[in-house]
C-alpha cells in the first residue's frame, strides 16, 4: 500500500494494535453477555412453565450490556475510562499499569494482548504483503486469541467465534486467500470436529466423565478448515504434549482451579498460531521431539 513492504508490515502492526485493545473488551465482556442471555432464557422459561413468579414489572429492562455499552470503566473504582487513557498499549504505559484516579493495577493482559495482534498483524502483512490473504489470516489470529483468553478464564468456547471462524476458513479456502482447498478444507473441518468428538464420547463411556467440551470439536474444525486436514495431527500432538506439560507443572506448582482442570482450547489455539507461523510438518518435529521420537 505504502510501495514498501515493511511499512505496509508496521501499518498493519499499528491496526493490530487498535483491534487487540477491542479484543480486550471481547474477552472481557463476551462471557458476561454469555451469562446474561443464559439468565433472561432460564428466567423465561421457569416463568413461562410456572415455577416461577412474573415478578418484572411491565416496561422493565435490564441495563444495556454489550461490546459497546457501557463505556469501558475502572472495575475497582468505576472510573470511567477516558479517551487518552485507552491508547492501545501507549496508555498502559504512561498510567504505569495503573487506574489514573485509583491507583488499581491494570493486569498485564491488557497490553500483553494489544501486543500480541499488534505482532501478528505485522508478521502476516510482512508474509502475505497487502492483500485479502493477510487480511483472512488476520481475522483468524484475531479470533483465536480471543477464544484463548476467554476458555483460560471461563473454560467457555463461544459459538459466537468458533463458528464464524469454522465459517471463514471455508469461505477463504474457496476465495483462495490460503493455500488450502476446498476439498481439504471441508475434509479438515469435518474430521477435526468428528475426531474429538470420538475421544469425548469414548472417555465418557469409559469413565463416566466429560473430558472437553463440546467448544473444542467446533475449535479443532476450524482449525481443519484453515490449515486442511493434513494438519490436523500435527496440531492435535503439539497441542496436547503443550496442554500435559502445562498440567503438570500446574500441578506441582499447586496453581490447578477448582476441579484439577485444564482447559484445552488455548492449547488447539496455540497449534494454530503455530502452524501460521512455522507450518504443520516444523510443529510435528518440535512435538515429537518434546516426546524424545525424532
Amino acid at each position: 500500500m505504502t510501495g514498501s513492504p515493511l511499512a505496509d508490515a508496521a501499518l498493519a502492526g499499528i491496526f493490530g494494535l487498535l483491534v487487540g485493545s477491542f479484543l480486550n473488551v471481547v474477552i472481557h465482556r463476551l462471557p458476561k453477555m454469555l451469562e446474561r442471555q443464559w439468565t433472561v432464557e432460564c428466567t423465561q422459561y421457569a416463568q413461562d412453565a410456572g415455577l416461577l413468579p412474573l415478578t418484572a414489572a411491565p416496561g422493565d429492562a435490564p441495563q444495556a450490556f454489550n461490546l459497546w455499552t457501557p463505556r469501558s470503566r475502572c472495575p475497582s473504582c468505576g472510573h470511567g475510562v477516558r479517551w487518552y487513557e485507552n491508547i492501545p498499549l501507549l496508555s498502559w504505559l504512561a498510567l504505569r499499569g495503573r487506574c489514573s484516579a485509583c491507583k488499581a493495577f491494570i493486569g498485564w493482559r491488557y497490553p500483553l494482548v494489544e501486543l500480541a495482534t499488534g505482532a501478528l498483524f505485522f508478521a502476516c502483512a510482512q508474509r502475505w504483503g497487502w492483500s485479502a490473504t493477510t487480511a483472512a489470516w488476520c481475522a483468524f489470529c484475531a479470533a483465536l486469541l480471543a477464544l484463548t483468553a476467554i476458555d483460560w478464564d471461563t473454560t467457555l468456547l463461544p459459538d459466537d467465534i468458533t463458528l464464524p471462524l469454522l465459517w471463514g476458513g471455508l469461505l477463504a479456502a474457496v476465495a483462495g486467500w490460503t493455500s488450502v482447498g476446498p476439498n481439504d478444507a471441508v475434509i479438515g473441518a469435518a474430521a477435526g470436529y468428528l475426531s474429538l468428538w470420538v475421544v469425548y464420547w469414548g472417555f465418557k463411556l469409559a469413565t463416566g466423565k466429560e473430558g472437553m467440551g463440546y467448544g473444542d470439536f467446533k475449535l479443532f474444525a476450524a482449525l481443519g478448515a484453515w490449515f486442511g486436514w493434513q494438519a490436523l495431527v500435527p496440531i492435535i500432538l503439539l497441542a496436547s504434549v503443550i496442554g500435559a506439560v502445562t498440567g503438570i507443572a500446574m500441578k506441582l506448582a499447586s496453581s490447578l482451579r477448582e476441579g484439577k482442570y485444564v482447559p484445552f482450547g488455548p492449547f488447539l489455539a496455540g497449534g494454530g498460531f503455530a502452524a501460521l507461523l512455522w507450518g504443520p510438518q516444523r510443529i510435528m518435529q518440535a512435538a515429537l521431539a518434546v516426546l524424545g521420537l525424532s
